[in-house]
């Protein structure tokens, strides 16, 4: 199993309305894909960055999964992500492999 983890740096004056987004909008849309079997939002504590850390992870069981969401799917989810937020975060991704 492997993890698709999106860690994103969102400003405080935004954060409420992200989370509230993030799980009610992009989140299922994500999941809507196919590609993914699970997913979850989790908060990173004790950051000294300014604003509010967030790690979003997406589990999938094979790498022709994040393959296909990579190439069919992420470009205009994550421009979304970009139009609604513009200069109010920042964010890295990562691939996990579950041991």
């Amino acid at each position: 199993m492997f993890i698709y983890n999106v860690t994103v740096n969102i400003a405080s004056d935004v954060t409420t309305q992200w989370v509230a987004w993030m799980k009610e909008i992009h989140m299922p849309d994500v999941m809507k894909t196919g590609c993914f079997i699970d997913c979850q939002l989790l908060k990173v504590l004790y950051v000294n960055d300014e604003g509010n850390t967030y790690s979003a992870q997406y589990k999938f069981l094979e790498m022709t999964d994040i393959e296909r969401y990579q190439k069919e799917f992420a470009p205009a989810l994550q421009q979304e992500h970009t139009l609604k937020f513009k200069d109010k975060y920042s964010a890295f991704r990562t691939l996990l492999q579950v041991i």
